[in-house]
């Protein structure tokens, strides 16, 4: 059957039919446990994919080789986004590689777990960099493209402990609670452009963070967990993912808590 193409759409026998446009995301992150689930999910949903790592190029290449079987256009880059430069690289990448941004998913972060009156200040200030300020340098790249296209969506992974607090980790929760306010903070400021930021605050997930806790420690966390189920990182991407579509198209500036039901 020829088509032609007409005002934006082709035209067939049966009538016109609206080309469907390729989104694509950015992925910080991304070869961890919650970002390559990510990764696979936005794959799936047929985004243009930009998969950010910092140390481990291995494991991004072969989460690039599984975004691209999965249908995808998924390209990989190294940064470290606590650095304000490499963060304006990032974004700089995914638009001349993609032409757009329409998701951006500020999920890379980092521990570096101790007492406070034992934590090292460079200890402090490098997890405050990588999960704190590395969000306002991708986000303030970001949404300069955002802003002129007026549209676009900005998830931030926060965390349970963001709301709560947690002992010995308290550069980790400073950094997951300021997501929190930058996310409300963005969000007003975006929404008369029609950018939506939103977060999400995972609660505990299998990932290789949780799997070097010891089995009672493991066992008191899931008897705080209604569901009595730790989280996986499917069931985090799938809320990523959903903040980033059209169904959730009149969210914004909201803190989505997939925790099973631990903080109430």
């Amino acid at each position: 059957m020829i088509r032609t193409l007409h005002n934006g759409c082709f035209w067939e026998k049966k009538g016109y039919f609206q080309m469907e446009e390729v989104k694509t995301a950015i992925i910080t992150g991304a070869s961890g446990g919650i970002g390559s689930a990510t990764v696979l999910e936005f794959a799936r949903r047929g985004y243009n994919l930009v998969l950010h790592f910092n140390s481990n190029e291995m494991a991004a290449q072969i989460l690039q080789k599984q975004a691209v079987e999965a249908g995808a256009k998924a390209e990989i880059f190294k940064a470290d986004i606590a650095d304000y430069a490499q963060a304006a690289a990032l974004i700089g990448f995914a638009i001349d590689t993609f032409g757009s941004i329409d998701a951006l998913i500020n999920n890379a972060g980092i521990t570096k777990d101790t007492l406070i009156l034992r934590m090292k200040e460079e200890d402090f200030d490098r997890v405050i960099g990588v999960n704190l300020k590395g969000a306002f340098n991708t986000i303030s790249h970001a949404a300069k493209h955002m802003l002129k296209a007026r549209r676009g969506a900005i998830v931030n992974v926060s965390s349970v402990v963001g709301i709560t607090g947690n002992v010995g980790q308290v550069n980790y929760v400073s950094a997951k609670a300021g997501l929190i306010g930058m996310t409300k903070a963005c969000a007003r400021e975006f929404a008369p452009r029609g950018i939506q930021v939103n977060a999400v605050a995972p609660g505990y997930t299998e990932t290789d963070m949780t799997a070097a806790l010891s089995e009672e420690v493991k066992g008191k966390m899931l008897s705080s967990i209604p569901l009595q189920r730790f989280g996986k990182p499917e069931d985090i991407a799938k809320a990523i993912a959903f903040l980033c579509s059209a169904d959730a198209s009149y969210i914004t500036g909201q803190v989505l808590v997939v925790d099973g039901g631990m903080v109430m």
